[in-house]
């Protein structure tokens, strides 16, 4: 070209230059961005404290829990198909995201109210109904928010906007998990309200009000949005032409053979939908073990909570709630995903890991690394686990209250002495379905009468006994213990009084548990320091009752003269919580190598109209990963958690071997570009009419050959 072509050339690139630089960034991004943090708070609040809400609460159990947990994950994720369908083919991103946050919010009202106890509302119902909304609510506008938000930049100006834009919100998502996942445990747990040692009603009630505030905030920044027409939903045009293609092989493969299956679809959608949708599906051979990692990996929420309840949370000067552990991930993703581009990213590249899906294998083996950190650490945790009687085995223990010292005989045996406050038991019951111990007790005095009886034990029961009275009053009464420990990580504490004065536990001078009625009653405390008072009198030193623990607390009151002793029937949470760090810190390497490199190459390796199939499918992964733990958990295939921590390593690991095995026969189909497709129809054209290809003008300095 001539020097006036290159001058016009630079002036071009200046104009581009000067365009890109006068674009501001689009005032509407602070909404998208605060509107995201407050719903992410919200998600991640509720969804940090409902595991122990539906234990503690609603009495289900821990495997019932996690079935109810991850049925509504896998809800959440399913609902992302529906959200991004209605956005695309019907009500557009806002209209779509206004509507099913206003169903989002009236599910955490729901499960808000239904926590209040006084109200006395169905509570299940409630909860169940409310879940099923925030599902409908939070998948539905997941995939609408941060494409929306993409909406307003201008492209290719803004590009390096639109990079910053998708950095501030992946720091908002995580910025709100961080926020809500330290402090709903705190409103859960150190707030009483309702007569309730605790609160979950306000730890479900602040994040839906930030759900509230999210949807101000969203509409507040109405006026200043950039709404983009939808374009028809790609998801839908996809399954239509897959459909198409099964259709067309089953009637005319005999009779009209096509190299691709999906080639039987061209007539109906044309050659490039065709050539995409084979894109699409050859990454998606490589989805098949995907949900596996989900499955380890959302069970943060339920089984590692669960795991934490076992643990000792007491620092000292804090005390660690269960359901905070889960702080630790997101916390750690903000740190490591520069770590990752600065540190990690370059070690591996020492040691041959480059490409992307190299580094999508070792993010799973990762995952299973942390659950076979969590196998070991469970094998520690089993040593301060309850001796809970199961089927065929039972319990016997016998306190005695009274001011006399006795010996115990039982079925003839050799008699045992078991002083005043002490007790005697045997746990070792074995072959039992219901059985009774013929029992005589000796006074050791003329002070105190004899007893004699029939004990009576059942199977997978722990029966107690104890001595009270005084005289002829005096008895020998039978309850039913509970040696389990608490699923929230507090202390349990029976009372067995041979008073009839008032006996509580106060910490610094509060009445945290006191006998309410009868001789024998059980409640629940914090970890703390207490003291024991019998009427208002303070009986011995403050004494501590650890996280775990299940104490009986034996009083005798003579006179003016009051002893008692306390029983350790179940020890207290013996591994300290810190100990859960290491297994976090794993599972968190795995997921940011995982989760960031498995979405860029899927997007790098997809044409652009099926990139978003491509999220709407990885969300199915999730989905899918959520829905086996749930199968896993209704099968119930074993008695004691730590074999299925490691289960689900090996599960991972094999997992893993099955996707480097597709990966190393993966390989890569060039994609086309529009004027490729141009070029191939004018072609075919030509053939089609018998044409001589013609000639391309080209610049006047240049000459055609012919």
């Amino acid at each position: 070209m001539g020097a006036s072509d290159n001058k016009h050339d630079t002036d071009s690139n200046k104009d581009n230059e000067s365009q890109k630089a006068k674009l501001p960034y689009p005032r509407s991004i602070p909404f998208i961005i605060a509107n995201e943090f407050c719903e992410r708070f919200n998600f991640y609040g509720m969804r940090t404290i409902l595991a122990l809400y539906l234990t503690q609460k609603l009495s289900f159990s821990e495997d019932t829990a996690t079935v109810i947990f991850h049925l509504f994950t896998t809800m959440v994720y399913f609902m992302c198909i529906f959200g991004a369908i209605i956005a695309d083919s019907w009500l557009g991103k806002f209209k779509t995201i206004l509507y099913l946050s206003i169903v989002y919010v009236t599910g955490s009202c729901f499960l808000t109210v239904g926590a209040i106890d006084p109200w006395n509302m169905p509570q299940r119902t409630f909860t169940f109904i409310g879940l099923a909304l925030i599902a409908l609510g939070s998948g539905g506008i997941k995939p609408c928010v941060s494409s929306f938000g993409g909406d307003q930049f201008k492209i290719p100006e803004q590009a390096k906007q639109l990079a910053w834009f998708f950095s501030l919100f992946y720091f908002s998502v995580n910025s709100g998990s961080f926020v809500s996942t330290l402090l709903t445990p705190i409103l859960r747990d150190d707030v009483s309200c309702f007569g309730n040692e605790d609160c979950f009603s306000l730890g479900f009630f602040v994040p839906a009000a930030l759900m509230a505030i999210s949807i101000v905030i969203f509409v507040a920044g109405s006026f200043l949005y950039i709404h983009k027409p939808g374009g028809g939903n790609m998801m839908v045009k996809v399954s239509k032409c897959v459909w198409s293609g099964i259709r067309g092989k089953m009637k005319n493969g005999k009779t009209n053979p096509k190299a691709h299956w999906l080639d039987h679809a061209v007539d109906n959608y044309g050659q490039q939908l065709v050539d995409e949708t084979k894109i699409l599906l050859n990454v998606l051979l490589l989805y098949i073990p995907l949900p596996i990692f989900w499955t380890l990996f959302d069970q943060q929420g339920s089984r590692w909570t669960f795991q934490a309840t076992r643990m000792d949370g007491d620092l000292g000067f804090y005390t660690i709630k269960p359901d905070q552990a889960q702080v630790i991930n997101p916390l750690l993703i903000l740190v490591f995903i520069p770590l990752y581009e600065m540190i990690f990213y370059p070690l591996l590249n020492l040691v041959g890991i480059r490409r992307p899906l190299q580094k999508l294998v070792m993010g799973g083996v990762l995952a299973g690394v942390a659950f076979f950190v969590s196998f070991l650490l469970e094998m520690q945790i089993m040593k301060s686990y309850a001796v809970v009687p199961q089927s065929g085995e039972a319990q016997l223990r016998v306190f005695n209250t009274m001011n006399c010292d006795y010996n115990l005989a039982v079925n003839g045996s050799q008699s045992i002495l078991v002083k005043s406050l002490e007790k005697w038991e045997n746990l070792d019951y074995t072959g039992v379905e219901n059985a009774q111990l013929r029992y005589t007790m000796t006074s050791k005095t003329t002070d105190c009468p004899n007893f004699s009886g029939n004990f009576e034990i059942k199977s997978a029961e722990a029966t107690s006994y104890f001595m009270h009275g005084t005289g002829n009053a005096a008895k020998v009464q039978k309850y039913v213990d509970d040696p389990e420990k608490t699923s929230n990580g507090n202390a349990k504490v029976r009372f067995l009084a041979n008073t009839a004065t008032k006996v509580s536990l106060r910490e610094k001078g509060v009445v945290k548990l006191e006998r309410e009625s009868g001789n024998s009653t059980i409640g629940e405390v914090s970890n703390g320091e207490y003291e024991l008072f019998v009427g208002e009198s303070k009986q011995g030193e403050a004494f501590a009752l650890k996280i775990g623990g299940v104490y009986t607390i034996a009083v005798n009151k003579v006179g003016s003269k009051t002893d008692f002793e306390i029983f350790e029937i179940t020890q207290p949470n013996g591994v300290n919580m810190l100990w859960i760090i290491p297994q976090y810190v794993v599972m968190t390497l795995g997921e940011v190598m995982y989760s960031v490199t498995g979405l860029q190459f899927s997007f790098n390796e997809a044409p652009q109209s099926m990139k978003s199939v491509l999220t709407g499918c990885w969300m199915l992964t999730i989905a899918v990963g959520n829905l086996i733990i749930v199968f896993i958990a209704e099968a119930k295939m074993f008695n004691e958690q730590l074999w299925e921590f490691l289960m689900f390593a090996i599960l991972m690991w094999v997992d893993m071997a099955l996707f480097a095995i597709l990966a190393w026969r993966y390989k890569s189909i060039p994609i086309k570009s529009d004027e490729d497709y141009e070029r191939e129809r004018l072609e075919m054209e030509e053939k089609e009419h018998g044409l001589e290809k013609i000639p391309v003008k080209m610049g006047e300095n240049d000459t055609n050959e012919e």
